[in-house]
């Protein structure tokens, strides 16, 4: 890529390093919100080798800052959560809108990376099932384990679903790849039949 793709993936991960919630995924401990930009831009170039920059940009940065507006600060349930959701979204694609005008990125790119991470025509555009796939491939790998000690196991076999109901054959099918404890395993198995 080139090196205004370049100084865009480091601002995004500079800005996506204040994170305070750490994880360790696949043994190093970083900001969440960094190695999950990390990881869904890595699934978008492994399950679509041609994506073009937009895709990888929008996986980058479909969780910009994700932390400075917490779920918390929404009612409990799942309508909350749907509009924390959808709050989130808006303000991942401004922010990234902004981040990549200063780097001189045209109208139409921003546009169409800001449309990416919102997932706006999920069911007719395939970049923004691509976005999707990679952020529950993402999500399975960083978040799996803490949703699973927070959840019931019956709420939690119902998330675990929900995701794969978002996701395309291939990009299901990609979970199996994911390095996860047997507990974790074993968890996807139940509630995916296999």
């Amino acid at each position: 890529m080139n090196e205004r793709y370049a100084a865009a993936v480091a601002a995004i991960d500079a800005a996506n390093a204040g994170d305070p919630t750490r994880v360790v995924v696949r043994g190093v401990e970083s900001p969440l919100a960094q190695v999950h930009g990390t990881l869904a831009a890595a699934w978008v170039a492994d399950l679509h080798p041609d994506a073009d920059e937009t895709w990888l940009l929008a996986a980058r940065a479909h969780h910009l800052r994700r932390w400075e507006l917490p779920r918390s600060t929404y009612e409990p349930g799942r309508a909350g959560y749907l509009k924390w959701k959808r709050d989130q979204r808006q303000r991942h694609a401004r922010d990234v809108g902004e981040l990549l005008a200063e780097l001189g990125y045209d109208e139409t790119t921003i546009e169409r990376v800001q449309a990416l991470v919102r997932r706006d025509h999920l069911a007719a555009d395939a970049g923004s099932q691509a976005i999707e796939d990679a952020a529950c491939l993402a999500f399975v790998e960083t978040q799996l384990a803490d949703v699973a000690r927070k959840l019931d196991r019956t709420h939690l076999i119902g998330v675990l679903r929900k995701t794969a109901e978002k996701m395309t054959q291939a990009g299901a099918a990609a979970i199996a790849r994911i390095p996860l404890e047997e507990s974790e395993r074993a968890l996807l198995a139940e509630a995916l039949g296999g």
